[in-house]
């Protein structure tokens, strides 16, 4: 067993790790999303979400339901997979995955300190009603420009398409 498989947790273990994270009177931060292919937008992402608190846990879309937010041919790595490599990140300290088309029930089961989302999500960050509602806030981070997973795919797709 790799050390960072003890990070991602259930639902369940994760509700047992937060209530030793409030014992110890540390702040919990939540941020979800697919997370397809990591690269350094994703790093800039997680490190800014782990800088809000004391502990960060990263709801992860499972195949499903990103199968049903980005269409057919997605995801392009699974769940474990993608779990895993959020896990062995440093920033992270708990990844949860979850079925559901959107965070809200994690959201309600785990109520975290902060919720981070991305500044292209301003304008609808789901769950902000249930976080603030509990006393929490909502902190929006920074978007590293030019790095997105759809990017990538679009730069292999034209590379293969000619000849590369």
């Amino acid at each position: 067993m790799r050390s960072y498989d003890s990070k991602i947790m259930s639902l369940e273990g994760m509700k047992a790790a937060r209530e030793r994270i409030r014992k110890d009177g540390r702040r919990l931060v939540f941020t979800n999303g697919c997370f397809d292919i990591l690269h350094t937008g994703h790093a800039d992402y997680l490190a800014f979400a782990r800088q809000q608190g004391d502990a960060l846990i990263v709801g992860l879309n499972s195949d499903a339901s990103v199968r049903k937010l980005k269409g057919e041919s997605r995801p392009l790595v699974t769940q474990d997979d993608r779990a895993r490599m959020l896990a062995a990140l440093e920033a992270v300290d708990f990844v949860v995955i979850f079925e559901e088309d959107d965070p809200r029930r994690l959201l309600q089961e785990l109520l975290p300190d902060v919720l981070v989302k991305g500044q292209d999500w301003a304008h609808n960050v789901v769950g902000r009603d249930i976080v603030e509602k509990a006393g929490g806030r909502v902190v929006l981070a920074p978007l590293t420009t030019g790095r997105s997973t759809t990017n990538i795919v679009n730069r292999i797709v034209a590379s293969h398409a000619h000849g590369g």
